[in-house]
């Protein structure tokens, strides 16, 4: 499995982790929650597991649990700054709806 394909990380996305890391990793995770029913949850980490998967791009880490990764295969990270607020987003194809904020989605 080329883990690229899986999931992907953009420019922007990798600048912004790799400037607020400090040598750590972004832990993107979906959970059970949410106006939808899945949720996403970023975290900075230094534990990574053997199970995990590790995406690099441009000297940015983003690590991945396998259960997560099912329901982001083909997603990618992107870094939004507007007016409004500055805040990561991921574009998932395997979401069928999403909320308002961009945060939580389902797959039915």
């Amino acid at each position: 499995m080329d883990k690229g394909e899986k999931f992907r990380i953009s420019d922007a996305a990798a600048k912004q982790v790799a400037a607020i890391a400090a040598g750590a990793a972004l832990r993107v995770e979906v959970l059970a929650g949410g106006c939808n029913g899945f949720q996403y949850k970023f975290d900075l980490t230094d534990a990574v597991s053997d199970e995990d998967i590790v995406v690099d791009r441009n000297g940015a880490r983003v690590v991945i649990d396998p259960t997560s990764l099912e329901l982001l295969d083909g997603a990618e990270l992107d870094y939004k700054d507007t007016l409004m607020g500055s805040y990561f987003a991921v574009q998932n194809p395997n979401a069928k709806t999403s909320c308002g904020c961009g945060t939580s989605f389902s797959v039915d």
